[in-house]
């Protein structure tokens, strides 16, 4: 009997469906909820995710001079906080910083192409459509990759590991931050309550899309536990693998290093 490598490919949610059907699927849940990306984040983490992104940057001590590639962050969460860090510190360096920022749906790059005009500094980033399955970006071309609620929306997990450790350089850093479980039993059940009696409910009553927002809340639950997904990048090639929970494992960051 063959094994699934990557169980989660075969279920959008708690729907079972074919790996194929699972990456359309998920394209059409964000071409639904592009453009309320911000208030959908805000609905899943209570306004937390901010403060989680923020958490991320503090870990990844952007710098000048490297290349940062930030999966499925086509609006821009991720990719402007590594540029306001980088240009609020005096840096001397000749080297170039590159910024990418990959998506699957052309949507969500929009959304943050339109932001980044908004801000006046739509030159300081390059964006491209594109699977974190199969990324249109060279071997070993990339400093930091960063994939933020991201990574449980791959159709197969592992090769989106893969993908990310084979564009990596030699010392390059990987920090996934993605929503997750929590461990207490007792906060898990209050969670869960929330998540799927409260959430579809006000994506219905804000965005007018229950289906999408009941999506996101069952994909969580479908996502690897903490110590699964660390074992997965190991797996793949990653050393230094760790993980971080924030707000009791409501969401958390996994961090390796490709040697």
């Amino acid at each position: 009997m063959t094994i699934n490598q990557n169980p989660e490919s075969e279920w959008f949610g708690e729907r079972p469906v074919s790996p194929d059907e699972k990456t359309g699927l998920v394209r059409d849940v964000f071409d639904s909820v592009a453009d309320q990306y911000d208030i959908m984040n805000d609905l899943m983490s209570g306004g937390v995710h901010r403060l989680w992104k923020n958490h991320l940057i503090r870990r990844i001590r952007p710098k000048a001079g490297l290349s940062y590639l930030d999966v499925a962050g086509g609006t821009g969460d991720i990719a402007f906080r590594i540029n306001d860090k980088i240009s609020s510190r005096v840096q001397n360096t000749d080297k170039e910083t590159k910024i990418t920022l990959c998506d699957l749906n052309w949507d969500m790059l929009r959304v943050g192409r339109n932001r980044a005009i908004d801000k006046g500094n739509i030159d300081k980033f390059q964006w491209i459509t594109g699977n974190a399955e199969a990324l249109p970006v060279p071997d070993a071309s990339v400093d930091v990759y960063t994939i933020a609620f991201g990574l449980r929306n791959v159709t197969r997990i592992d090769d989106g590991l893969k993908e990310a450790h084979r564009v990596l350089k030699s010392g390059g850093r990987f920090y996934c931050l993605e929503f997750s479980h929590v461990e207490d039993p007792v906060l898990s059940k209050l969670y869960d309550g929330f998540s799927y009696n409260i959430i579809p409910k006000m994506g219905q009553l804000v965005a007018k899309d229950k289906d999408s927002y009941q999506y996101l809340v069952e994909s969580i639950r479908k996502f690897p536990t903490q110590e699964n997904l660390k074992e997965r990048m190991v797996d793949v090639g990653f050393t230094r693998c760790s993980y971080e929970n924030l707000t009791f494992g409501v969401a958390c960051i996994h961090s390796g290093v490709k040697i």
